[in-house]
This record gives C-alpha cells, structure tokens and sequence, in this order.
C-alpha cells in the first residue's frame, strides 16, 4: 500500500505519523508525494509502524526509468542500496544517454577528502547496483600520501579484508573535461552484515544529522570553497606561479576584490567550471574573485541533505581540478600557497528548519532567537577540539595568523568576517550561521559532521555563547585555538565532546593518521632550514 493511501485509510495525519516514525513533518511529506526515499532505517520504522501495511517496494513505481536531481540540488536518495528493483534502470537510462562512455570512474572519499577508486570497463556498470564493487576497507583510513598507517590496525595488520561498495543514487555523470567516454559514480561501503561501514564520511555525516532532526529540525547546508588558479610547473624557486589570465595573457598581480575584469580575464574557466558542474548536477551558485591576485570562490547553492552538501563540495573540487587542467593550469586547494597572499578556506553555511518548513533561527528581530545562540554555543564549545579536522595538514596551520581572515578564537556576530561564527546580513526569514575556521584543504565530509555536531551539542544543552563581537575580533579577543599542528593534535586526543558523534574508534583512527603524518612531516629537513643554518652557525 502506498504510504499516502495508508494515511488516509488509517486516519493518521502527516504530522502524527511524522511524530510516530520520529521524522520531521516536512521529511514526512517528501515521503507521503514520492520526493524523497526514506533511508533503510527510517523505512523499517514506516514499515513497523503501519504494522506491516506499507512496504518498500511501495515507495517505487515499477516503470521508474530515471532518477531525478530536486531543484534544491540534493540528492534523489542519497543512501544506497543493492536491491536492482529499486533502481535497475539508473545505469541504463544513463548509458541510453550516454552511448559513447567506455569507463566509470567509481569513487569513495576517503579520511582526507580525497577521490580513491577503481577506473572500470562500463560493462560492469551494473554490478554497483546489484552485488556491489569490492573495495579494501582502509580505502577510507589511508593518509595523505595513499600509505596505511599501522598503528590503525588497518591494511597488512588486519589482513586489508574487501567490503562491498555500491553505487550512490544520482551521483553518476558524464566527466565532461575528460571526454565523451568518460563517466563517474560516487559509492558507499557496507560491512559484511550490510551495515554502513564505520569509516565512511558519508554515513557519520548521516547519523550526526538524524540526530538533529530527531529534535524536529531539518538542517539546511551550503559550503562555499576558495582555491587558487597556478601555472602546471612551479617557479624557479619551486613555488607555485599565478596562472597567466587565457583571455589577456597576463597575470594577476594586484588585490582586486570583487573586480569583474578580473572575473572576465579567467572567464573561459570559470564559465566551463559552472557549466560543467551543472551537468553534473552539482548546485554551484556563484562565483567571485576573493582577497589575492588569482584566487577565486565558488559557491553551493543550499540543500536540506547535508550529505549531498559535501558530495557536491568533493565533486566540485574534482570537477574544478579538471577544468582547470583542460584550460592548461592547475587549481590548488591548498589552504596557504603563498606567504604574502591571503589564505584560501571552506565556509559552511547552516540554517535549521522546523516541521512547517520555518526558520527556527528567525524570531523576525535582528539578533534572532535563543535556538541560534544555542547553535552557536555548542560550535564555540566544541571549536578547539574539531581544530585537526579543520586544518588537518602542516600547511593549515600556516593559514591560522593574525593577519588574515581566519579566526583565533571561537568568537561569533553579525555580519562581521573576523569572527569564527558569523550571523551574515539578510532578510530575517534566510537567517543563518557561517561557520569560518575550516581550510580549503580540509574534509567536507569531516567539517560538516563536526559542525552538525556542535550544533546538535550547544542545542540540546542550551549553551549560551556569550555577547557577539562587534568590530575586528582578533583586537579585542586573546587567540585560544589550536595555532600549531601539535596542539591541535594534542587538543583533538583531549576532546570530550565529539568523540561521542563521530564514534571513538573513528576518532583514535584520524588521530593516529595525523600523529603519523605529523612525524613523516617533521622527519623532512626544508629548505629555509639549509638557507639560516648551513654556514650561518
């Protein structure tokens, strides 16, 4: 029975069922008009809770030929699954339309946000959906440079066992940039018992999120990320070189924020950026020339999945790199490439909706309501901890000074860039927090869950955030984050809050991945070093 006609045969209205299968009212009635799929778990509860009456097969109609993208950008279903009556015809309705493609680049994020995967003959597209890919289950803890780290457990130690991968719905796409017969999935592990694999980003972004709508509120994601456009070889004194500008062949070389000469001069790449992207069903919004010579924002447009916030933040870098690459220059995410230009950083902007779909952080005043000071307040408690994940590398901490537009302390307030937490300016009803400490070099899987973790902290504790800085927050509050990557390290074994979200084993595996990098790191002796010390002492 569909779960609409059970509804009204039952006399349930959307809202009492809503409250029975512990779902948000507007989730609900995605579910009831067929926009949404419920996820297993929430799907079993529906089941139990019409007592059998509702099935999953219910949710799907038998002559579905495609999976659509919404409007918002989110995902159609954004769990997976290796049931082919669900969604058998995904593959060959893509392939259809796509006649040319020869190979599937089919991908998981791994712990560093970075793209690993398999390059498969489209043969086997099938089989993502059906029996699943199998992929090392520490696909997902290998460290910066693709090594298993053996004080995990994970690789040679536990035997480096396979696990089933299968594709993630409405994430396969053409690779535009790469040519017509390329094409690429997301997937998502499971264990042996079909359980979502601990290790999975994607999977500890969902659970951390079910549990803010399990106190009735919808979060609603958009991340914005800044990164630099470089020439393929590096300078004579191995530093990247600003990419020449392919209309007037020249490069960048003064701060001109915002200027749209600037934006013309590199518009054939980030023309193609937009455009492909959006056949890519990536939401991208805007962009802009940011605070350097060279370096540019692109923006996400909102969507109420937060994991398909962060598929379309990994995709976009991706689909940026590529772009790029074809254009005959190189995008860097790296979160300071330059000592004397500014900074490039990830921005997470979050607002949170009640069962009617309102704003919960919009009371119609200017400061908002209690709910988003409470927000606020668990991401400022939780701040010094989440700092490994929000620079995660030795060069993230080279982003953290007193001269840029990054946060030394877990400030917040209205419309003011200087804070870790700003309240940006607006019509009261889109009121919404920007969370600024994170480098474009982090994970946006691992920023979001933080971030959602901290807000489901500070509301379910009531935590006040103290009054809102007004002016520059650097000159009037003492830096108290982690500035240096061992505190950071040393901050992130201390935590006592987020550990509980992420899971502790997930936590011990991050930590001893950057202890290890942190010491291959320090076992490098640099050129600057050479430079002060050879002859000088």
């Amino acid at each position: 029975m569909k779960l609409g006609s059970f509804l009204s045969e039952s006399g349930f209205s959307v809202r009492d069922f809503a409250k029975t299968v512990n779902v948000t009212e507007a989730a609900m009635s995605r579910y009831v008009s067929g926009k949404r799929l419920p996820r297993t778990e929430i799907m079993q509860r529906i089941v139990d809770a019409s007592h059998g009456e509702v099935q999953p097969n219910d949710f799907f109609e038998r002559d579905q030929v495609s999976v659509p993208v919404p409007q918002n950008g989110a995902h159609a279903m954004t769990e997976v699954t290796s049931r082919p009556d669900l969604l058998e015809n995904e593959a060959a309705d893509f392939l259809s339309r796509n006649p040319e493609v020869r190979w599937v680049d089919a991908m998981v994020p791994d712990i560093c946000g970075i793209p690993r995967g398999k390059r498969m003959d489209v043969s086997a597209l099938d089989k993502l959906y059906t029996t699943g890919l199998g992929l090392p289950g520490s696909t997902y803890a290998l460290d910066l440079l693709g090594n298993n780290v053996s004080s995990t457990g994970m690789g040679p130690e536990d035997g480096d066992p396979d696990y089933v991968c299968h594709a993630v719905p409405g994430t396969l796409t053409s690779v535009p940039w790469a040519g017509p017969e390329h094409a690429q999935v997301l997937l998502s592990m499971s264990n042996d018992g079909g359980e979502p694999w601990w290790l999975d980003p994607r999977h500890i972004v969902r659970r951390i999120a079910d549990q803010i709508v399990a106190l009735g509120y919808q979060p609603i994601i958009a991340i914005e990320l800044e990164f630099y456009l470089v020439e393929n070889d590096l300078g004579p004194d191995g530093r990247p070189v600003l990419a020449r500008s392919p209309v007037t062949g020249k490069r960048p070389a003064d701060t001109q924020v915002y200027l749209m000469d600037e934006l013309d001069a590199f518009s054939p790449v980030l023309n193609d950026i937009i455009r492909i992207c959006r056949e890519q069903n990536i939401p991208t919004d805007v962009a802009t020339i940011e605070y350097a010579p060279g370096q540019f924002e692109i923006n996400l447009n909102h969507t109420d999945d937060p994991v398909a916030a962060c598929d379309h933040a990994l995709l976009m870098k991706r689909a940026i790199k590529g772009v790029a690459a074809k254009h005959g220059m190189t995008a860097t995410f790296m979160a300071r490439p330059f000592r004397e230009l500014s900074t490039s950083g990830t921005h997470v902007h979050m607002s949170l909706l009640d069962s009617q779909g309102r704003n919960v952080f919009d009371d119609g005043s200017a400061r908002g309501t209690k709910l988003l000071r409470h927000a606020i307040g668990g991401l400022a408690a939780t701040m010094g901890e989440a700092m490994l994940i929000f620079a995660p590398n030795a060069n993230s901490f080279r982003r953290i000074t007193p001269t840029g537009w990054v946060p030394l302390a877990p400030t917040w307030g209205y419309n003011n860039r200087t804070v870790a937490l700003r309240i940006p300016s607006g019509p009261n009803k889109a009121r919404r927090l920007e969370h600024r400490p994170a480098g474009a070099d982090s994970n946006p899987y691992l920023v979001l869950a933080a971030v959602l973790a901290g807000v489901h902290h500070g509301l379910k504790n009531k935590i006040h955030p103290g009054d809102p800085i007004e002016g520059n927050a650097a000159e009037q509050v003492d830096a108290s984050l982690p500035a240096i990557w061992v505190d950071a390290l040393r901050a992130f074994d201390d935590a006592k809050v987020l550990p509980g979200y992420f899971g502790a084993a997930y936590w011990d595996v991050y930590s001893k991945l950057k202890w290890s990098e942190f010491h291959e790191f320090n076992d490098h002796v640099t050129g600057l070093e050479y430079q002060r010390l050879l002859t000088l002492i």
